[in-house]
């Protein structure tokens, strides 16, 4: 069976409000014009039951080895990278739309989750997560979990 590592922490780090806004001002003139690493950010939707919150990301051509996930009680940080597969080197682009490189995505949690209760699974290009609610006053600090990956 094969697993996928999930680090539990107790501050993910995210970029610098002034990092984003000076690589955002460039990328919105031309989405391929980066002064630092290239980051794209994969679409996610978070789901909340009375005792779970489940996250779904679309991360379709990222294999298991280059995804990193960071949970403390109350976020998730999902990064990694995905490599461009160009068929020829020597082809010049007419369209680029599909997103290449590192990504990196914090989620801020609606409610305390147990760490205890954390799984992954990953089928046809979407990971999900599945984060069960903390009920308990008690909170405990980091863990390491081995997670299943699918």
């Amino acid at each position: 069976m094969k697993h996928i590592e999930i680090l539990f922490e107790e501050n993910i780090e995210t970029q610098t409000t002034e990092e984003k806004s000076f690589e955002g001002m460039f990328q919105s003139v031309n989405p391929m014009f980066c002064f630092s690493k290239r980051i794209w950010k994969p679409q996610m939707d978070i789901l909340e039951t009375r005792s779970e919150i489940i996250i779904q990301a679309e991360i379709a051509g990222v294999k298991r080895d280059n995804i990193v996930i960071e949970v403390s009680n109350k976020a998730v940080k999902i990064s990694g990278s995905r490599k461009s597969n160009h068929p020829d080197q020597t082809s010049t682009y007419r369209l680029a739309e599909i997103q290449f490189g590192q990504f990196e995505r914090v989620l801020y949690l609606p409610s305390i989750i147990d760490v205890e209760k954390v799984s992954a699974t990953f089928s046809n290009g979407f990971l999900e997560l599945t984060l069960g609610k903390f009920f308990n006053k008690e909170i405990k600090g980091k863990q390491n979990v081995s997670i299943d990956f699918i």
